[in-house]
């Protein structure tokens, strides 16, 4: 979980440790498949949470995990000595209903432990959709249970063994009063009338498509900008898919086996020598002198290319272009545009939903930029609804979308 400041500490009880103190800390098959018969006998949703090293190692394994459910407590799962020991607690939890609080970053690490979620509750989620002006979960822990959880380890390597005390302290936090929270949130959905959206929005983000891997990922270096020529470009692509194979092979963050500052430094002076490579900044350091070979390879390699290899200067797009150029490239797109973001625009003030929950902005550039052959309801739910848009978004969206198009193709 990421670390949050309370915006009120007036009126919140400071939560310090868990009511029945810090779990043990379980690594072990005989310690996993205990916890997993006493979560069994627990009742009601399961709290979880994982533990990442974001910013330390390469990979998003998740280095610790927490659950809690009533009747059983909270238990800390150290899954890295024995993951093919976790198969009871895989099965434990395999139908009751989850608690997470931002599950698209705690699901993905959670299947690579073939851990299979059949019904979600997202706390994060939850918050966005009654229009919350903070939805981390400090915030709304002081919101709806008068609780406040102090600054932590989110941020912390919990790749790192042995796991403090106080590192163990603040992971079980995280799921200490989630069950509570969830209950209070729902109440506050159907109270507003949308507690149906949430089961919704919980269902889909289940089976929803992985986002597309991005494509010249090197081409997200910080300070990339500076740099002026394509050969310069060509050693920034040759560095970073060099420093990408080492980081992986180490499990190491990118960041931590080579920095971006060193990668723009290379690619503005362009060494032809290991010497020369090694008196520039970073690279002179022992750790880079012992890859001085590896950096050294890819950036001849990179000042070899042919001119006809060079990547372009800049990153072709597959997508519309930036909103601010529509009127030259596509005039009807830009009336469309002009119509139907302010409708929608509207809808979400009306309804309190923020605009990107409403509908994804990629949808609506989408709809925009290529318009529909007829606006009539059906179509526009029809295309709405193969792109994903779910039910309680049709119903707020369509007929607003539907009378934008139509005054867009009749500007008169």
């Amino acid at each position: 979980m990421s670390d949050a400041e309370i915006d009120s500490e007036s009126d919140v009880t400071p939560l310090l440790s868990p009511a029945d103190g810090v779990p043990d800390l379980l690594s072990t098959p005989d310690e996993f498949a205990r916890a997993a018969d006493l979560l069994d006998a627990g009742t009601g949703p399961v709290a979880l949470d994982t533990e990442r090293a974001s910013g330390y190692r390469y990979s998003q394994r998740a280095y610790l995990l927490q659950i809690r459910r009533t009747g059983a407590g909270s238990f800390l799962i150290d899954p890295i000595a024995h993951p093919e020991a976790l198969a009871p607690l895989v099965d434990v939890l395999d139908g009751p209903e989850w608690i997470l609080h931002a599950a698209d970053q705690d699901l993905p690490c959670l299947s690579e432990l073939d851990f299979r979620c059949a019904s979600l509750f997202d706390t994060e989620l939850a918050g966005r959709l009654l229009n919350l002006p903070k939805v981390n979960l400090a915030a709304m822990v002081a919101e709806f249970l008068h609780l406040g959880l102090a600054k932590g380890h989110g941020a912390a390597d919990w790749s790192h063994r042995p796991l403090p005390d106080e590192w163990l302290n603040y992971a079980a936090l995280d799921v200490e009063v989630l069950v509570e929270l969830r209950d209070a949130m729902s109440a506050a959905l159907d109270e507003a009338g949308r507690l149906e959206w949430a089961t919704q929005e919980f269902a889909y983000e289940l089976v929803k498509p992985a986002p597309a891997p991005r494509t010249d990922r090197w081409r997200r270096t910080s300070n990339l900008h500076t740099l002026r020529t394509p050969r310069q470009l060509a050693v920034v692509r040759a560095l970073w898919s060099a420093r990408e194979q080492l980081a992986a092979r180490r499990d190491v963050a990118p960041g931590r086996v080579l920095p971006d500052s060193a990668i723009i430094t290379a690619a503005t002076a362009a060494p032809r020598t290991e010497a020369a490579l090694t008196q520039l900044p970073v690279f002179g350091g022992p750790r880079q002198r012992r890859q001085a070979k590896v950096w050294m390879g890819a950036i001849a390699e990179a000042l070899a290319l042919p001119d006809a290899e060079l990547p372009p200067r800049k990153q072709a797009s597959s997508g519309p272009p930036p909103l601010n150029r529509w009127e030259q490239r596509n005039p009807e797109a830009a009336r469309r545009a002009h119509e139907v973001r302010p409708a929608l625009k509207e809808v979400a003030e009306t309804t309190a939903v923020p605009m990107e929950n409403m509908l994804a902005p990629d949808t609506v550039r989408e709809l925009c930029w290529q318009g529909l052959p007829q606006h009539r309801l059906t179509d526009v739910e029809d295309w709405l609804a193969a792109r994903g848009a779910r039910p309680w978004q049709r119903d707020l969206t369509r007929e607003p979308i539907a009378e934008a198009l139509s005054r867009a193709s009749d500007p008169s």
